[in-house]
Order: C-alpha cells, then sequence, then structure tokens
C-alpha cells in the first residue's frame, strides 16, 4: 500500500475535474496526468477511484500533483469503508457525492432525508480524517418549493459538517439567473466550485474552455473567494486538452 497523507486544497491555483480527460485516462493512465501537470495544474480532482487508487496515486505523485477533493458516490453506496480508504490512500481532504438521483429531489422531504443520509456519513467519513460535500447538476435548481431551489433546501438541512461544491453552470442551466448571488447566500458552506462554461444548454457537447461562453467567472469567483476553483468540461466537440489548456490560462488570468 501508498503511504498516505491528507492533502488541503490550495485555492490560489485551479484544479481538474479527471472525468474532463476520462477518455485519455483510459487510454494512458500516466500520459494523461502527466499531460494535466504539463499544462500547470498542481492539484486534481479524481472520479471512479474505488479500483485504481494505488495506480492513480502513483501517476499523481509521479507528476507532482495532489488530490485534495474527489468525487465518490456515497449516499446509497454499497460499501463505504472501500470509499473511504480509496480516497484516503489519494490524500484526500474532501469527499464528494456527485449525484443523487432526480427522484429524490420532488419533495422537501425527500430532500431532508438526503441531507439525513450526508449527515450520516460525515460523521462515518470524519473518523477517516475525510470531511464531506455535495454536487449539484441541473435539476437540484430546477425543483423549487415556494420559490427555493432544492438544493438550497439541502445546504438549509445538513449538518455543518456537510459542505458543498457548486458546478456553477449546472446552476445556471437549472434556472438560477444569479450566481454569484447563490454563492453569497451559501457563504463558508461552499469549500469548491465547478468551473465551466458554454451556452447554457442541457447539451454536454456544447461546453466550451472557461472564459470563452455565457458565463460571469470573474463575479461567480469573486463572489467564492474560499473556494477551489475546479475546471471540468463533461464534454467537448474538439481535443478536450485544448480546452484545458484554454481554461488553465483564463482562469489565471483572472486570479492573478
Amino acid at each position: 500500500m501508498i503511504e498516505t497523507r491528507a492533502q488541503k486544497s490550495d485555492v490560489t491555483h485551479p484544479s481538474l475535474q479527471l472525468y474532463t480527460v476520462r477518455h485519455e485516462l483510459e487510454r494512458d493512465l500516466s500520459g494523461a496526468i502527466a499531460r494535466v501537470a504539463g499544462i500547470g495544474f498542481r492539484q486534481v480532482e479524481p472520479f471512479g477511484f474505488v479500483d485504481r487508487a494505488d495506480a492513480l496515486r502513483a501517476a499523481l505523485d509521479s507528476a507532482g500533483l495532489a488530490a485534495p477533493t474527489a468525487h465518490g458516490h456515497l449516499v446509497g453506496a454499497d460499501d463505504l469503508e472501500a470509499v473511504f480508504e480509496a480516497a484516503t490512500t489519494l490524500g484526500v481532504s474532501t469527499l464528494i457525492d456527485p449525484h443523487v438521483p432526480v427522484e429524490r429531489w420532488r419533495s422537501e422531504e425527500s430532500i431532508r432525508e438526503i441531507a439525513a443520509e450526508l449527515d450520516e456519513i460525515a460523521r462515518a467519513a470524519a473518523a477517516h480524517g475525510l470531511a464531506v460535500g455535495y454536487h449539484n447538476h441541473e435539476f437540484e435548481f430546477e425543483n423549487r418549493f415556494d420559490g427555493v431551489a432544492g438544493y438550497e433546501v439541502l445546504a438549509g438541512a445538513v449538518s455543518a459538517g456537510v459542505l458543498l461544491e457548486v458546478d456553477t453552470y449546472w446552476a445556471a442551466v437549472g434556472g438560477e439567473s444569479d450566481v454569484p448571488a447563490l454563492l453569497e447566500r451559501l457563504g463558508d458552506q461552499v469549500t469548491a466550485l465547478h468551473v465551466k462554461d458554454g451556452p447554457l444548454t442541457k447539451d454536454d457537447i456544447d461546453q466550451v474552455a472557461v472564459g470563452s461562453g455565457s458565463m460571469d467567472v470573474p463575479a461567480i469567483l469573486a463572489a467564492a473567494p474560499q473556494a477551489l476553483r475546479v475546471v471540468e468540461l463533461d464534454d467537448f466537440a474538439g481535443d478536450v486538452f485544448d480546452a484545458v489548456e484554454a481554461s488553465f490560462s483564463y482562469l489565471a488570468g483572472v486570479t492573478a
């Protein structure tokens, strides 16, 4: 087993959600990780890591990359201990559930049940030195109750031990017209942002490099200065590394 160590995120430098380069990882894990580091990234956000934690940790160490956050399914997971162990191997500090099915966001009662499950998972994760968070898609904002988005219902129902990773693009697609105002309302609960861009459609292939779409990225970053900025493209029409490099360059200019 590779030695473990928890890594705190550095909010002064962007991270990359590795789902963005998933096809390249499948072809050449070490080569893709090295290419990410070559662009200038110092940290990344892994996904689907439970069955490849040792290989991924070796590739990250070789490239000099940290993984302070990671996506792993938590709510309803069959074996949380396996997820916690793999996250610890990677040196993760905050483990983020990337998706709770849309069916569970259609009533306030169901959302509060999700919150209770996340609270319980957070208590279990704390024994491993891990914090727990939740990441949104568009439907958590499409479902509203007396004008309040389901995501904000969740934010108000979870304990202080559950953090938030706000996917700013999907929040906007889901109908959140003022994402900076959302971030200001959520405050320090927000530990990370998914920073992505595009024309605000539900078609992943429409997404573009950060800074070249419809999102007001500078205002979003200014509204959550405490949050780690995680670049992500769910899909891209061209060479995804071109978009990753352009996104990194743009954010370097915004945060300079």
